[in-house]
C-alpha cells in the first residue's frame, strides 16, 4: 500500500527529516507548497489564510505524522497553544459536562486544554495558578468569581486572557459566561410557595460560593413571603453525595417533624433524600415536597421523579471557549457577560 496516497503532496523524503525522525514544520509547509508562516498560521486556525491553503497544510501535515511542538511554539509566540482550565471536581458531572464541552471548541482551533483540580481550596488553586501561568499558556478558565487575592492578581498581572465559568458579574473587563444561581434558587423556592408550602427547608452540601448564593436566592424568596424561618437551614460541609442527602433528611424530620418542602441545594443530595423518604415511608409529595438543583443524571428516574433547575452546563462550556477564542485573537467581545439562564423541570416530587 502507498504510503501517502494523496496526488497533490509528494511522498515525504526520509532524508529531509531532523535528527530526531520528527517531522518539523518546515517540512510540512514544503510538502505544502507554502510558507512555514503560512503553515503555522494555518495549523493554528487563523482565520486570514484560505481554506484551500489550510486544508493542504493539514493533508501534508497528516501525512507526515506531524506533531506540533508547544514548547517551539511557546519560543516563537511567547504564548502556548494551552489553555488552562481550573474546575472544583470531577467526581461532579456538571464539572465534566462543561470542560467536555470545552475541550470540543477549542481543539479544532488548535488549542488544548491543561486541567488543573482545585477541590474547592483557594491554596490550591493559587499552586495550580502559579505553575500553569509560569508556562504563559493562551488563555485561562476558572470557576466562579470567589478566589483569594492573591489568585486575582497574579491573573491580572499574567496578561493572560480568561473567562470565568458558572456565574455572571457586571465589572466591566471581567469576561464570564454562566446563569444567576441567586435566581435559580429564587425561582425554586417560590414553586414550593406557589404549591402552598411554607415550612421550606434549605439543605446543603460542600458550601461552595454558587451553592451559598442559591442560599441567598432561598432566603429572599421567603422573607417576601413572610415565612423565612433560619432554624430549616442545615450547611454541612462535607461534598454532597447521595448517602449525605439521605442522611440530611433523616435529620432534618428528627429537628423539624413539621418540615412540609425541602429544597437540597444539589441533585445528588436530593436523590438520597428521596430514598430516604422510601425506606422511612415518608410520602413525596404528599407529607413533603422535595426539589434539588442542576438535573442531574438520573433525576427523572426517581421515585416520584425529582422537581429541579436545569442548567446549561454544556453551553456555558461551549459559549466560553468561544469568548476566549476572540479575547485570544484579539477579536472584539460584544458582551463581556453572557448569562444563559436556568429552567425550571417541574415533576412529581413538588
Amino acid at each position: 500500500m502507498e504510503r501517502f496516497p494523496s496526488p497533490s503532496i509528494p511522498p515525504f523524503p526520509a532524508a529531509r527529516r531532523r535528527a530526531t525522525g520528527r517531522a518539523t514544520l518546515n517540512d510540512v509547509a514544503s510538502a505544502a507548497g507554502v510558507s512555514a508562516i503560512t503553515a503555522s498560521r494555518a495549523l493554528r486556525g487563523a482565520r486570514a489564510v484560505d481554506p484551500v491553503l489550510v486544508e493542504k497544510v493539514r493533508v501534508a501535515a497528516q501525512q507526515l505524522g506531524y506533531v506540533p511542538d508547544p514548547a517551539a511554539r511557546a519560543l516563537a509566540s511567547a504564548r502556548s497553544s494551552h489553555v488552562a482550565v481550573l474546575i472544583p471536581l470531577l467526581s461532579n458531572a456538571l464539572f465534566v459536562e462543561l470542560l467536555e464541552a470545552v475541550q470540543h471548541t477549542l481543539a479544532p482551533a488548535g488549542f488544548q486544554t491543561l486541567m488543573g483540580v482545585t477541590h474547592y481550596q483557594p491554596a490550591e488553586e493559587d499552586a495550580l495558578l502559579r505553575s500553569y501561568l509560569a508556562h504563559r499558556p493562551a488563555g485561562l478558565l476558572v470557576t466562579g468569581f470567589d478566589r483569594s487575592d492573591a489568585a486575582h492578581q497574579m491573573i491580572a498581572d499574567s496578561g493572560v486572557p480568561c473567562v470565568h465559568l458558572m456565574e455572571t458579574v457586571s465589572t466591566p473587563g471581567v469576561y464570564g459566561v454562566g446563569l444567576s444561581q441567586l435566581d435559580a434558587a429564587r425561582t425554586v423556592t417560590e414553586h414550593l410557595l406557589q404549591r402552598g408550602r411554607r415550612r421550606i427547608a434549605y439543605v446543603a452540601g460542600q458550601l461552595d460560593p454558587r451553592v451559598m448564593q442559591r442560599a441567598e436566592g432561598y432566603r429572599a424568596a421567603l422573607r417576601d413571603a413572610g415565612c423565612y424561618d433560619p432554624q430549616l437551614e442545615i450547611l454541612d460541609p462535607t461534598p454532597t453525595s447521595m448517602a449525605l442527602g439521605g442522611h440530611l433528611f433523616e435529620e432534618l424530620l428528627q429537628r423539624h417533624p413539621d418540615v412540609d418542602a425541602v429544597f437540597f441545594c444539589n441533585d445528588d443530595l436530593a436523590q438520597g433524600g428521596l430514598l430516604a423518604a422510601l425506606r422511612l415511608q415518608v410520602a413525596v409529595p404528599q407529607r413533603i415536597a422535595v426539589v434539588g438543583f442542576n438535573d442531574l443524571a438520573g433525576s427523572d428516574q426517581m421515585l416520584p421523579p425529582l422537581t429541579t433547575i436545569r442548567t446549561p452546563r454544556a453551553e456555558i462550556g461551549t459559549q466560553a471557549a468561544k469568548m476566549l477564542l476572540a479575547l485570544m485573537r484579539g477579536e472584539p467581545v460584544p458582551q463581556s457577560t453572557i448569562d444563559l439562564g436556568f429552567e425550571l423541570v417541574v415533576r412529581q416530587s413538588s
